[in-house]
This record gives structure tokens, C-alpha cells and sequence, in this order.
């Protein structure tokens, strides 16, 4: 397991220890839980991402049929 130093502002610092003492667990576990969090976050996202351009630079887009049902199913119909 590698360990580093990470400098965050004194709030920062405040909240982490309040949010662990309310977890009953130690300033560095609840630290590097939000970080897994994020990178596994990040990780996803960027992923995701770069799929999308993959799809785009094939030329792979929606249709206006498909692209039209989409809309059809957030947008309402003027009455």
C-alpha cells in the first residue's frame, strides 16, 4: 500500500475529522475511501468519455428517428 502527503485547506481538514469521528473510523481511512470514491468515479467517467469519442469518430450518431424518440420522452407536446 503506498502513502503520500496531501495538503487541503484547514476546512477541508476540519470536516474530514468530523465526518471520521461520526463514522468512528481514523482521518486517513476516511481519506482514502473519498479517494478510491473519486478515482473509481473519474475512472468511470472517463471511460465513458472516451467510448463516446470513439462512437463519434466511427461516425456511429443517432438517427432522427431514434434522436426524435428520445426528445419524445423528456419533452412535452404543446396543448
Amino acid at each position: 500500500m503506498a502513502a503520500f502527503t496531501v495538503r487541503v485547506s484547514d476546512d477541508t481538514a476540519k470536516k474530514l475529522e468530523e465526518i471520521a469521528l461520526k463514522m468512528d473510523r481514523s482521518r486517513s481511512y476516511t481519506a482514502a475511501e473519498a479517494i478510491e470514491e473519486y478515482v473509481a468515479r473519474q475512472e468511470w467517467q472517463l471511460a465513458e468519455i472516451e467510448a463516446g469519442l470513439a462512437e463519434a469518430d466511427a461516425g456511429d450518431f443517432a438517427g432522427p428517428d431514434e434522436l426524435a424518440s428520445v426528445v419524445a420522452k423528456y419533452v412535452k407536446p404543446n396543448s
